[in-house]
């Protein structure tokens, strides 16, 4: 398994930490737009460990820094698609900059081509 298949996996099952780390493998060696790409999901993953842990202002601005990063790509960029997390990630940080908590039941899911 790819180390960007591994961090949808661990994203996926809420092991946000995990999947920064495996990204952050890919990300150190990796350079231009897919180097920003990766940035984006270390902060998007970043900003959910934030939102476990009940840190809402870390999540806040990992938030909009993922956002800021992953935008200008189109939502399959390098085989994942996004579109759905992004959507509810927006949605997240609105809630949680409103002092809301948010259900891990609620989160969305990262998809690979083909998977």
């Amino acid at each position: 398994m790819t180390p960007l298949a591994k961090g949808v996996e661990l994203f996926n099952a809420h092991h946000f930490w995990h999947a920064h780390e495996a990204w952050e493998e890919i990300w150190l060696t990796s350079s231009g737009g897919e180097k920003t790409f990766l940035q984006g999901l270390i902060q998007l993953a970043a900003a959910y460990h934030h939102v476990q842990r009940g840190t809402f202002r870390g999540a806040i601005r990992l938030f909009d820094a993922a956002f800021a990063k992953l935008d200008p790509f189109p939502p399959g960029y390098a085989g994942v698609d996004r579109a759905n997390v992004i959507e509810v990630a927006r949605g997240h940080r609105t809630r949680i900059s409103a002092g809301e908590k948010i259900d891990a039941r609620e989160y969305a899911k990262l998809t690979l081509d083909g998977g």
